[in-house]
């Protein structure tokens, strides 16, 4: 059962704000279901050649292996974490700020140094490329792409925002809005994906572990975003009343 609400201590004017939110966390569980599908589908290169392969032979499940839902995810994470911040103002504000803030600089890392559409762009012209040199310098230019995502567009926006989903976690555990259910949802995703990028990280025989890992956050995010979103919508409505 979640705790007793007093929708007088929020702030009617951000009630479109939580309407929002609880929409476009409907929105993240189905992009979130469609990042599973196609990591499951689409088959992981081990080579450079074989990214470059796949953007060449299909540019757009090379656009998803390389997270382009996961653009749009955070796109709509920014109403979820605004209303959210919002809604917990009073409870642990200077966790609550630095959580937010550390949400947008992890996002802004991700989109700063997101290398998807430069890999498009020198897939395109490898395979127009005549001559072996060009080929060789277009292949160059792409494994640095490769390298650039993985390591900053990657791990370090994941393990920032996770670190974010964490503290928000916390706070949200001594609020009277969420139950306990619900705020452990959310420790467990930030959890679950700051260990899985430690790993994966660490040592390549860890690789098991990290994937195990990942799927747990996958599965505590969608589970935290559709419950935080249902009652940050109902917040919304409650204040039109």
């Amino acid at each position: 059962m979640d705790r007793m609400i007093h929708f007088q201590t929020f702030e009617s004017s951000w009630k479109g704000l939580h309407k929002i939110a609880g929409i476009a966390a409907i929105v993240i569980a189905l992009l979130l279901l469609g990042e599973v599908y196609v990591y499951a589908v689409i088959p992981n290169p081990s080579t450079t050649i074989g990214y470059m392969e796949l953007f060449i032979k299909n540019p757009l499940f090379g656009l998803l292996h390389f997270d382009i839902l996961g653009m749009f995810s955070y796109l709509l994470f920014i109403p979820f974490t605004l209303s959210l911040c919002m809604v917990l103002k009073g409870k642990n504000e200077h966790v609550t700020l630095i959580a937010t803030v550390l949400f947008f600089v992890g996002i802004a890392v991700f989109y700063s140094t997101n290398t998807t559409f430069s890999m498009l762009s020198l897939s395109k012209q490898y395979a127009h490329s005549e001559t072996d040199m060009e080929r060789a310098m277009f292949l160059a230019s792409f494994q640095t792409m490769v390298t650039l995502f993985k390591v900053q567009a990657f791990m370090l926006s994941y393990i920032i925002v996770s670190a974010s989903w964490l503290m928000i976690g916390f706070v949200m555990l001594q609020s009277e809005l969420f139950n306990t259910f619900t705020s452990i949802m959310g420790i467990l995703t930030g959890t679950s994906g700051i260990l899985a990028e430690l790993f994966e990280n660490t040592s390549k025989s860890l690789l098991g572990v990290a994937i195990t890992f990942y799927f747990a956050a996958i599965v505590f995010l969608f589970i935290w975003v559709i419950l935080t979103g249902r009652k940050l919508f109902y917040i919304g409505a409650k204040l039109d009343v």
